[in-house]
C-alpha cells in the first residue's frame, strides 16, 4: 500500500532541491520556452524570398516581361540585373544568389518567329529540398509565361479574346485547396511539433539529472536506509518533474498559439490529458537512464542519445512518417513521440478529438505503465559499501 504522506514528503524534498539550485531551476522553467523561441524564429521550412538575379542578354520587351514574372513573384527576392553569368560564380558560391535566370539573346525574335526562346536557370543545389522547390517555382513561372504568349498569338490569329484562347490551351482547369493550413505556413506545423520535441528532451534530462545527482552526493543512501518504499520514492521523485513538464506544455501552447499564430481547433482538456501521459512517458525514460548511470555527465550524454535523435528524425517533425524507410517506420512506432505528434497536430490544425485519437492515447498510457514498471523493477535499494 502506497503511503501518500511519504510520497508527498519525497516530492516536497525534490521540489526544494529544484528551487534551491538556480541552474537546475533555469533548465526546468526557462530552457524549454527559450528553445521554442529559438527554433520557432530560427527554423523555417518555407521556401520564399530566394535571392536571385537575372542576366538579360536580349534586352527586349518580351525579355523584360519574362523577367518581371520573377521580379513580381513573392517566392524570389530580386537583387538586380547582372551583365554576365560567368562573373557570378563567386556570388553563387557565397550564397549571395541562390538562383540566376539567364535570358539568351534572340529571345523575342524566336518567340515572334514561332520558335521557343532560350532561357537558362542556375540554381544552388547545396540544399536539395530548396533547390527542387526553386526549380518548381521556375518551371511554374515559365509555363505560365509560355501559355500566355501562345494565347496572345492565337488571339491575334483567330480574332478571339486572349482569355478565350488561354482557356482553349488549358482544357482542364486545376483547382488546389489546402486543408487545415490554408496559408501553407510552416510555422503553423512546426510550432505544435516543437511541443512534442522539447517535451521529449527536457523531462528525461531533468529526471535523470535529479536522480543521479543524489547518487553523486550520496543523499540517496538516506532513502535506501529509510522506510520509504521503492514505489513511494519513484512516484514522489517523478511527480515534480511531471508537474513542471505539464506547466511547460501549457507555456509552449501559449507561445505556439498566441506568439506564432498556430490555430488550436481541438479540445484543450483532451490535449492536456494527452500531454500528461506523454510527459509521464518521457520522465519514465529519464528514470531508466538514471538507473543505468552513476554520474550526471553520463546521464546527460545517455539522455541526449536516447531522446534527441528520436525527437527529430522518428516523430514526424521534419520528415513525415509515411516517407521514412521501412526500418525507420518500425523505430518510429516503438517511440512515444510519433503518437503524441499525431495528437498535437490533430488538436491544433485538424480539430480532431477523442474519437479519432484514442488509439494514440492508449499507446501513450501503455508506454507510461511499461516505463514505470521497468524503472520500478530495475531500481533497487542498496546499502552503502
Amino acid at each position: 500500500m502506497i503511503n501518500r504522506s511519504r510520497v508527498l514528503a519525497v516530492a516536497s524534498k525534490e521540489w526544494r532541491e529544484i528551487v534551491r539550485d538556480r541552474l537546475f531551476f533555469t533548465l526546468a522553467f526557462v530552457v524549454p520556452a527559450l528553445l521554442t523561441l529559438l527554433f520557432g524564429y530560427g527554423l523555417s521550412l518555407d521556401v520564399e524570398h530566394i535571392p536571385m538575379t537575372i542576366v538579360d542578354h536580349d534586352r527586349s520587351a518580351a525579355s523584360r516581361e519574362y523577367a518581371h514574372r520573377f521580379i513580381d513573384s513573392r517566392y524570389f527576392d530580386f537583387k538586380g540585373y547582372a551583365d554576365d553569368e560567368r562573373r557570378l560564380t563567386a556570388a553563387i558560391a557565397s550564397s549571395q544568389f541562390r538562383a540566376v535566370v539567364v535570358i539568351e539573346a534572340g529571345f523575342e525574335r524566336d518567340l515572334l518567329a514561332g520558335r521557343p526562346g532560350h532561357v537558362q536557370t542556375l540554381i544552388d543545389g547545396t540544399f536539395p529540398f530548396r533547390a527542387q522547390t526553386t526549380k518548381g517555382y521556375v518551371e511554374a513561372i515559365n509555363a505560365a509565361f509560355s501559355a500566355s504568349t501562345v494565347a496572345q498569338a492565337l488571339s491575334q490569329q483567330l480574332g478571339v479574346p486572349t482569355a478565350t484562347a488561354l482557356d482553349a490551351l488549358q482544357p482542364v482547369r486545376l483547382e488546389v485547396r489546402y486543408l487545415y493550413n490554408q496559408g501553407v505556413q510552416s510555422i503553423w506545423s512546426l510550432a505544435p511539433k516543437l511541443i512534442m520535441a522539447i517535451m521529449m528532451i527536457s523531462p528525461p534530462f531533468l529526471t535523470a539529472l535529479g536522480v543521479v545527482r543524489e547518487k553523486e552526493s550520496g543523499a540517496i543512501f538516506n532513502i535506501y536506509a529509510s522506510t520509504v518504499r521503492r514505489s513511494e520514492f519513484l512516484i514522489g521523485k517523478l511527480l515534480p518533474y511531471v508537474a513542471i513538464s505539464v506547466l511547460n506544455v501549457c507555456i509552449l501552447w501559449v507561445l505556439a498559439t498566441f506568439l506564432f499564430g498556430a490555430p488550436f481547433k481541438g479540445d484543450f482538456l483532451f490535449f492536456l490529458l494527452a500531454s500528461v501521459l506523454y510527459v509521464t512517458c518521457t520522465t519514465g525514460i529519464g528514470l531508466l537512464v538514471s538507473v543505468a548511470v552513476k554520474t550526471q555527465v553520463a546521464a546527460m550524454i545517455g539522455t541526449a542519445i536516447i531522446t534527441v535523435v528520436p525527437a527529430v528524425l522518428y516523430s514526424g517533425v521534419l520528415i513525415p512518417i509515411a516517407s521514412l524507410s521501412d526500418a525507420a517506420k518500425v523505430v518510429a512506432h516503438l517511440l512515444p513521440g510519433m503518437y503524441y505528434t499525431n495528437i498535437v497536430m490533430g488538436s491544433f490544425l485538424k480539430g480532431v478529438r477523442w474519437e479519432a485519437l484514442w488509439p494514440d492515447m492508449l499507446v501513450l498510457a501503455l508506454y507510461a505503465v511499461a516505463l514505470f514498471s521497468c524503472g520500478y523493477a530495475l531500481f533497487r535499494k542498496r546499502i552503502r559499501a
